[in-house]
């Protein structure tokens, strides 16, 4: 028993988020994270991309000091690739847990980030956690994984991608308490590009209120606005003297 415990420690130091990571919030989206986290509502982030989800869920497990295991989601990902799969060795076989797996052993908060990339076939296995069950069966290896107490599960989802093969079931969707985030307004936006780039507040506005006009342009010759992410990337070239 101690030799689990010790070992349940490492692994959540290895995951520990331990500087805190930069995040502006734009309304009372941290309260509302806090509430679920406190019920161990399984959470949907959805908005658009480079809008701040990722670095909110960060900077919500690093306030909580919980672990966080990340997922990048793909169409290329099996439900092993979440849950675990037998390894062949010279001795034999050898079961390897799977981030989704060591996430609910250690309490983790599990992240899977744009999860509609990821197969409906595959994202099925998350259902047993997202209930009263709170539990992963592993049908390979015979076992049933209790949830731990601590962990959570929580998704990031573009909606710009609906469409008939991009898109996640309504009784996926049904199971999470959805958190809608957006571009921020352009004040805040060039408040965060000039910390993130560490540049003057009047060239960060300059930045933001082309990323504003460029998102007006969604749908009439561009598929996606110009991302916060994206602005912050332009600060720091400019910064460098481009």
């Amino acid at each position: 028993m101690a030799l689990t415990m010790e070992h349940d420690m490492t692994d959540k130091e290895q995951y520990k988020v331990h500087k805190e990571p930069y995040y502006q919030p734009q309304g009372n989206e941290v309260a509302l994270y806090e509430a679920a986290y406190r019920n161990r509502l399984p959470v949907m982030v959805k908005g658009p991309t480079g809008c701040g989800k990722s670095r909110f869920v960060e900077y919500m497990a690093w306030k909580l000091g919980k672990p966080l295991i990340t997922v990048a989601c793909n169409e290329d990902m099996t439900a092993s690739d979440l849950v675990g799969r037998y390894l062949l060795e010279a001795n034999g076989t050898r079961w390897l847990d799977g981030p989704l797996t060591t996430a609910a052993r250690i309490g983790a908060i599990c992240y899977l980030d744009e999860i509609v990339e990821a197969r409906q076939d595959t994202t099925v296995v998350i259902h047993p956690l997202t209930d009263h069950r709170r539990s992963l069966p592993l049908d390979k290896k015979g076992e049933v994984v209790a949830a731990h107490p601590d962990f959570q599960l929580v998704i990031s989802y573009n909606p710009g991608y609906q469409s008939l093969m991009k898109d996640l079931k309504q009784s996926t969707k049904q199971r999470f308490t959805a958190f809608d985030f957006d571009y921020p307004e352009a004040a805040l936006e060039a408040g965060i590009v000039a910390t993130e780039a560490g540049i003057e507040l009047t060239l960060a506005a300059q930045l933001a209120k082309v990323a504003q006009a460029g998102r007006n342009l969604k749908g009439h010759g561009l598929d996606e606005g110009i991302s916060t992410r994206l602005v912050v990337y332009a600060a720091n070239l400019v910064r460098q003297g481009v």
